[in-house]
């Protein structure tokens, strides 16, 4: 591949994945961007596929998170956030988990049709589901694909229980479906905000909205009668953690509902990535940084251990857990809950969808 500009991008590489033993792709045809130069160097240009699974809900069972089934309209994502956990899964299509998960996009159109045909399955049972659990159902393609607003309306229409993660005040555009579902008691919201920071949001989370616009949205979506939680997720050692008091502060003042912390996880190959951005945008401090990562994490870069993963472990962990109670204790921050009703749920009646 051509050197292509980083700018406004996460990720300082674009390395190609070695995990799965996938041959190196060859820089011609359709691998190239059409490129545009500037000052001599290729800008790279976000791409969009559409994807055509054959199932959209995607089934776990750790027992460390609160919901067993999920939906994610997309692969990728613009936000471009350099610790995103879900990365490595662009591995999977040979693409780098580096610039190309921020670039190499992935849509899939039909998910609401997919969707309705898993609902309307014999036996089916109903139970929360979770969107933006791997990349952000708000991401800007949001507004042209309209996936997650179709999801969102299937889901109403069969009054099934769901929830949204997200780091974007783009789900206010929905809001005339979030209001009427959290009126039934079938919605809740879950908005991320990292830091209060605007130059450390900019490199952080280069392409997501600034977090007085997230803040913003979680005052919008509690007036309007959607409960909406702050997720400070992940707090980063040396990096973030020393906001975590003021986060909480803010989430307060701006109606949260409640709210939740999660340490730094560095998966596979977001480990290397974030070693590299450090050394791009930090390093002054970019090996005390790893070495807490790493404190956190029993020595290594990442625990993917269930439970201590969410949670992290030694004095490091400790100490964060205890910051975190003292202050939801001292600003009034209950502890986020998704109390969320499946006894209303009714299967979607023949092929088609029902009016509202």
């Amino acid at each position: 591949m051509p050197v292509e500009s980083i700018k406004g991008r996460g990720a300082t590489r674009n390395a190609t994945p070695t995990r799965f033993n996938l041959k190196e792709r060859v820089a011609e045809g359709e691998w190239l961007d059409t490129v545009e130069a500037i000052d001599g160097i290729a800008k790279r240009r976000t791409t969009v596929t559409i994807e055509h699974p054959k199932s959209i809900l995607t089934r776990n069972r750790s027992p460390d998170i609160g919901f067993d089934r999920s939906v994610n309209a997309y692969r990728g994502c613009e936000h471009g956030c350099i610790y995103c956990f879900a990365r490595p899964t662009h591995a999977f299509h040979d693409l780098s988990p580096g610039v190309d998960f921020e670039s190499r996009l992935f849509v899939k159109p039909k998910a609401a049709q997919l969707l309705h045909a898993a609902l309307s399955r014999p036996g089916y049972e109903c139970a929360p589901i979770a969107m933006g659990t791997n990349t952000d159902p708000y991401q800007p393609i949001e507004e042209r694909w309209r996936v997650t607003r179709s999801v969102i309306e299937l889901l109403l229409e069969t009054r099934h229980p769901f929830t949204i993660t997200t780091k974007s005040d783009r789900v206010l555009r929905d809001l005339d479906l979030l209001k009427p579902a959290a009126e039934l008691g079938i919605a809740a919201v879950a908005i991320s905000v990292t830091s209060l920071d605007p130059a450390i949001a900019r490199t952080l989370e280069p392409r997501a909205p600034a977090p007085r616009r997230r803040l913003a949205a979680v005052k919008a979506l509690n007036d309007a009668g959607v409960p909406c939680h702050v997720a400070i997720a992940p707090v980063i050692p040396q990096i973030t953690d020393h906001e975590l008091e003021a986060i909480v502060e803010a989430a307060v003042a701006a109606g949260a509902r409640g709210g939740f912390y999660l340490p730094v996880r560095l998966p596979h190959e977001v480990a290397p990535l974030f070693r590299a951005w450090l050394d791009e945008h930090f390093p002054d401090r970019a090996a005390k940084v790893m070495a807490t990562i790493r404190s956190l994490r029993g020595g290594r870069d990442n625990d993917p251990n269930f439970f201590t993963r969410m949670q992290g472990q030694g004095p490091w962990a400790e100490l964060l857990r205890t910051r975190f109670d003292i202050a939801a204790k001292r600003y009034g921050l209950r502890q986020a809950k998704f109390p969320l009703r499946a006894d209303l749920f009714a299967p979607p009646e023949g092929d088609q969808m029902r009016l509202l």
